[in-house]
């Protein structure tokens, strides 16, 4: 029975964690404590036999002490192997019935872990916005996040090869693009910027440098207008006629660019939105499109400009990613720092967003739930019965060695009152 309760018989796989470490010490010293309490009733008993009195209580005390030792280590020990190496019926409980325990297992995880009401309950109770909030106001945070999340997005552009982007591009991305009808696409889109009124700042952007160029460029556009004039006419004629063109159509987008409803304005939008109706209703319109769309795209500087374009936004985010003054790091933090500190002060954005998290993870669980917990049938039955005994009891053998304690101790106090009973009778 001693050889059976030792340390050998617990044989774990090498390359314990620093944890699991820590439980097989405890679950030696506890067995040792269980075995050495069987020890002492063992002496206490040979010691005290065939004596009367006092001692006759102690004697039986003894013997019930090392009957109820015995049992609990035997029940204790068949839910891991078969005691003492015997194939004793109903033992090793565990190594032959690893994987009706790990579907029990799992469907006590499923059953009562995941579950939506559990989840959403705890994820609201756990305040998870406000916590992240706090988090990344709390100094040095942020600026840690910015740095790593810099770091590892510079590393991934670094590491995306510009025969991949080619690749892409040439044969998914524009194939789709040809395949896929565009035109109510873009219409629709135009109609939304529309109604918007969201494309007056970029024709008031176009205005302004379209003016800053035709002041600055004041010869040119004179000498473009001299060289269009008729040969016959006197050279004096043609720049006083260019001049005054120039400052004519000068003037004229001024008044555009200061004036909301402007003529030139109301005929631009006019003809966006019969373009935008046009392209989404007008079979001609739409059909015009798509041509010049195939046009467009069948041209072989599409790719290549489209790979150009790629990598100078990539070697220059790597730049800036990299830069720690730089304005886009800069601006990174402030606007983390920003949100962190609306999470806290907005209780009805952190209530948004804790409702959002619970949404989302409500609908893995119940989605997908169940495949996670096959994660634990799965892995108890990758594992052989021996294992599968060994790696329960570390976690759990050191408090089962408190049975074999309890058993000694009430079996002991059992003894004494049995013997007091029939001392009486």
């Amino acid at each position: 029975m001693t050889s059976t309760d030792t340390s050998a018989s617990f044989q774990m796989p090498e390359g314990l964690s620093a944890g699991d470490t820590a439980r097989l010490r405890g679950l030696r010293r506890m067995r040792a404590l269980a075995l050495s309490l069987l020890v002492l009733a063992a002496v206490i008993y040979a010691v005290t036999r065939n004596q009367d009195g006092f001692l006759g209580y102690v004697n039986a005390g003894a013997e019930a002490a090392m009957v109820g030792a015995i049992a609990d280590w035997f029940a204790v020990t068949a839910l891991f192997r078969h005691p003492l190496g015997l194939p004793i019926p109903h033992t090793a409980i565990i190594p032959n019935r690893k994987e009706s325990l790990g579907e029990s297992l799992q469907e006590f995880v499923t059953d009562n872990f995941l579950r939506e009401d559990v989840v959403r309950e705890r994820i609201q109770s756990a305040g998870v916005s406000r916590r992240v909030g706090e988090w990344l106001v709390t100094e040095g945070h942020s600026e840690r996040l910015v740095a790593e999340g810099s770091r590892v997005l510079a590393d991934a552009l670094r590491h995306v090869k510009e025969s991949d982007v080619a690749a892409v591009i040439q044969e998914a991305l524009i194939p789709r693009l040809k395949e896929e009808e565009l035109s109510p696409v873009v219409g629709q889109l135009l109609e939304e910027i529309l109604r918007d009124d969201a494309h007056r700042g970029l024709v008031d952007l176009a205005l302004d440098e379209l003016g800053r160029w035709l002041a600055i460029n004041e010869e040119e556009v004179a000498a473009l207008i001299e060289n269009r004039a008729p040969s016959w006419t006197p050279q004096w004629l043609d720049k006083r006629v260019a001049g005054w063109v120039h400052d004519q159509v000068l003037e004229w987008v001024a008044e555009i660019s200061r004036t909301p409803d402007h003529n030139a304005r109301i005929a631009l939008n006019r003809w966006l939105t019969d373009l935008s109706d046009g392209l989404q209703h007008d079979p001609e319109t739409r059909t015009r499109f798509e041509n010049l769309k195939e046009r467009v795209l069948s041209q072989p500087r599409v790719g290549v400009t489209s790979v150009r374009l790629w990598d100078a936004l990539r070697r220059a985010l790597i730049g800036s990613l990299g830069d720690e003054h730089g304005l886009l790091r800069r601006r990174a933090l402030e606007e983390i720092e920003a949100f962190g500190q609306r999470l806290i002060d907005d209780p009805e954005l952190d209530r948004r967003i804790d409702a959002t998290i619970s949404d989302v993870a409500a609908y893995a669980v119940n989605h997908y739930g169940s495949e996670v917990a096959t994660i634990i049938s799965a892995t108890v039955n990758r594992w052989d019965g021996k294992e599968t005994a060994e790696r329960i009891e570390l976690h759990v053998g050191r408090d089962l060695q408190f049975i074999r304690i309890n058993g000694t101790v009430v079996g002991g106090l059992a003894g004494i009152a049995i013997h007091a009973a029939s001392a009486l009778i």
